[in-house]
């Protein structure tokens, strides 16, 4: 049996930049298959703006497979919409219903300012990549693999921070627009992993140094990062990073930069 197609009605966040005062757009759109990814939906919208001479709604997009986080939406008060591990290129209309209203809006951080419509600056997050995320111990020429011996709990524990793809659905998820999931993610990331212990204390003090500095905010374990998070990052990892911070703090001299 075919599936029909849907009507909908959507209520998209219309800002023409970062200085314009914004406001909610009712749009009413039909034709949609529910085989449709969300942002398939946003074409076909777009589409028909286009037609009518409209400006089509600003959002951002780039691998639509889940890997580079680009496709960033609040749907419905939920980040990466109601399907859970997720990301919004990956959700798919067959979870809406015929004349559903769909809330589409940007994320709402101070340290996320919205360029336009849908489309946030989260360069916030590079700063603080850049402020450690990074080994910059002289290696020397590649080594064999298997000549650096790592136990499979930290390898695996490793992996599990590096699926982050830095979309920033924790951020607009917490109620205090936390960054501490991202971090923590990038800081377990590297500090497992021997590589990544000489420089281990600076790391995440100059890190952390730079989160508060771009005004996220702090962490009060509600857990809603992790609840909306589209590669299933733990908490976990908030307290391991909290626990090398503090250790840092105490028993290391490291110049933050």
């Amino acid at each position: 049996m075919t599936a029909h197609n849907m009507k909908l009605k959507l209520k998209i966040w219309r800002q023409k930049n970062k200085n314009a005062q914004g406001n909610m757009t009712d749009y009413h759109l039909e034709g949609v298959s529910p085989d449709m990814s969300f942002l398939e939906m946003i074409d076909l919208l777009n589409e028909n703006l286009v037609k009518s001479g409209e400006d089509v709604v600003s959002f951002d997009h780039d691998c639509r497979e889940g890997i580079c986080g680009m496709c960033s939406m609040m749907i419905n008060g939920e980040a990466h919409g109601p399907e859970k591990s997720t990301t919004t290129c990956q959700l798919h209309m067959r979870k809406f219903k015929d004349g559903d209203t769909i809330v589409i809006e940007p994320w709402r951080a101070k340290a996320f300012p919205v360029l336009k419509d849908l489309t946030v600056d989260r360069s916030a997050f590079d700063q603080i990549m850049s402020a450690g995320g990074y080994v910059t111990v002289n290696t020397g020429a590649a080594c064999d693999a298997n000549s650096i011996l790592v136990s499979k709990v930290d390898a695996d524990l490793a992996m599990d921070a590096a699926q982050c793809i830095g979309c920033g659905a924790c951020v607009a998820s917490c109620k205090n627009a936390s960054a501490m999931l991202f971090v923590s993610a990038k800081v377990s990331q590297y500090s497992l992993l021997p590589q990544g212990k000489v420089e281990a204390p600076k790391r995440v003090q100059n890190m952390v140094a730079k989160m508060d500095q771009l005004g996220f905010g702090n962490c009060t374990n509600e857990a809603e990062c992790e609840a909306s998070c589209p590669k299933d990052i733990t908490i976990e990892n908030i307290a391991r990073m909290n626990r090398d911070h503090l250790k840092a703090k105490l028993f290391s001299r490291p110049e933050i930069e």
